[in-house]
């Protein structure tokens, strides 16, 4: 067996500890060069050791190459999280470099422009998935950030004055009535139609000739009538007569804490409307209607008066609307060409017009003003369900949709909206006010906003668990001749809610 000679194993040894060494020695004097490459280097040479140590694991049963790929993708991982350990901490600097700089300086910017800015340059140093959630995240922080210092000179006041409630299920549809005395009407899935004092909040008075949810009520143009469309596939005309409750001191709402609401559940027990207390309970009832209109062959979604009073139109799941005559109870016109189900209808205030909503994703313009012309114009604009159209004072129609927009037509030039108003969600049945020229949108998702005419948001109703609804929002109604309340929002959390919204000059005027 040949041996080495004892200079040939002092060589070999050298030889060993020169190339032990090596790595160190490189990597100290990089050291000088660039503290960042030594504690890379550090992991590759920890990586490397580990790799020595687990690759010589006699008890493993995965193959050496298998081994060796895992421990690569882990060092792959350990130097992506430490990558994004240093861009978080970049981030954060900047932030607060943002914050120093806003509280410094104290000037107004437009919304999310410094946070896109700031994302535009963070995005060539993205380097996996895990960045760009973090980009995300601190983009929602910085346009927290701005919007926390915007100041405006003049913002729209929305106060909640007073909630009615004693209805059994969820409201449908309001109205203010145009004639003395004052009262708000809802029309309730529960089979009734109530009337309250609008100062007071109290049920002065319930309709119950209906066999099926009340979907819609309007008011007499003049006289002490109203008009229910119901789910009995009638529309009620039905005369009442109330005497206003004396006033009594305006409680602040905003003091009173409502049991709690559960987000995604049902109503709790302590909020069930059982009768007890005020409201319902002590409501005188009206049970026979004045005049029952019959013909449609199914749900009736919605009625209207014409100007003057004496012809109310109807609209119905049976692809129809119809004009009767109020004296006679006779079926007048039948208006077809829908093609799918009505969802509203609704009438200019001074001239013989009618606007009908559909599930077809139309609306449609009847003109009856000249008796022996009948014209019709279609509008389609929207890309899901109409839920609504209704007038203006001028010459415009508004329209809002189940695909989150509301558009402004001008009835002289219906190719294209004037306005788009974009949102979050679905939108129901909206008003328009007369003095103001302001349109309040109710939401599926609970909120209740304005907007003018042009398409700038005003403002959004406030909402919380103390105040505001707490289920869709319906339907909304202005009553400008109120002298507390004038903007009513009702939805399916069984109330409806007077606010008081003042709108300055300055602000309508932009």
């Amino acid at each position: 067996m040949p041996v080495e000679s004892g200079s040939s194993a002092a060589s070999r040894q050298a030889k060993q500890k020169r190339k032990s060494h090596s790595l160190s020695i490189r990597r100290t004097n990089s050291t000088e060069q660039d503290r960042g490459g030594l504690q890379r280097d550090l992991m590759e040479s920890q990586s490397s050791d580990t790799l020595e140590s687990f690759l010589k694991m006699e008890d493993s049963k995965l193959p050496v190459s298998l081994r060796s790929n895992l421990l690569d993708l882990f060092g792959q991982i350990e130097r992506e999280f430490e990558n994004l350990h240093i861009e978080n901490l970049e981030l954060r600097r900047e932030i607060e470099t943002l914050n120093d700089r806003l509280a410094a300086e104290g000037q107004t910017l437009e919304g999310g422009d410094l946070a896109k800015g700031a994302l535009k340059t963070k995005a060539s140093h993205s380097t996996s998935q895990l960045s760009q959630k973090l980009r995300t995240t601190y983009k929602a922080s910085t346009s927290k950030i701005v919007s926390s210092f915007k100041t405006t000179t003049s913002r729209a006041v929305c106060q909640l004055l007073k909630e009615y409630a004693g209805h059994r299920d969820g409201i449908w549809d309001l109205s203010v009535s145009r004639t003395g005395p004052l009262v708000l009407g809802t029309a309730s899935a529960d089979h009734s139609a109530m009337l309250w004092s609008i100062e007071t909040g109290k049920c002065l008075l319930k309709y119950v000739g209906h066999q099926g949810s009340v979907n819609s009520i309007k008011f007499h143009p003049t006289e002490q009538m109203a008009l229910t469309a119901s789910g009995d596939q009638t529309a009620h005309i039905w005369r009442y007569m109330v005497q206003l409750p004396t006033p009594t001191p305006a409680t602040d709402l905003t003091q009173q804490q409502p049991p709690p609401y559960e987000e995604d559940g049902e109503l709790s027990d302590r909020e069930e409307p059982d009768g007890e207390g005020e409201g319902p309970s002590e409501c005188p009832c009206v049970r026979v209607a004045a005049t029952t209109l019959r013909s449609h062959q199914g749900v009736v979604i919605a009625a209207d008066w014409l100007v003057g009073g004496r012809q109310v139109v109807t609209a119905s799941w049976d692809r129809a609307a119809n004009l009767y005559d109020v004296e006679t109870s006779e079926l007048v016109h039948s208006l077809t060409g829908h093609d799918q189900e009505l969802t509203h209808c609704c009438t200019h205030p001074s001239q013989r017009l009618v606007v009908t909503s559909s599930r077809d994703t139309t609306f449609r313009l009847w003109d009856f003003r000249d008796p022996a012309i009948h014209s019709v114009n279609v509008f389609q604009g929207h890309t899901d369900t109409v839920t609504s159209a209704v007038f203006t004072a001028g010459d415009n129609v508004v329209s809002g949709s189940d695909d989150r927009t509301v558009k402004v037509w001008d009835l002289k030039n219906m190719r294209s909206p004037i306005a788009t108003i974009r949102t979050d969600s679905a939108v129901n049945r909206i008003s328009v006010s007369v003095n103001q020229r302001v349109i309040a949108l109710p939401h599926d998702n609970r909120q209740v906003r304005l907007f003018d005419m042009s398409g700038v948001r005003l403002a959004r109703l406030p909402r919380s668990n103390r105040q505001g609804h707490r289920r869709m929002v319906c339907c909304t109604t202005w009553g400008e001749d109120s002298a507390s309340c004038n903007l009513f929002s009702c939805g399916f959390d069984r109330q409806a809610i007077g606010w008081n919204i003042n709108i300055p000059a300055l602000l309508q005027e932009k």
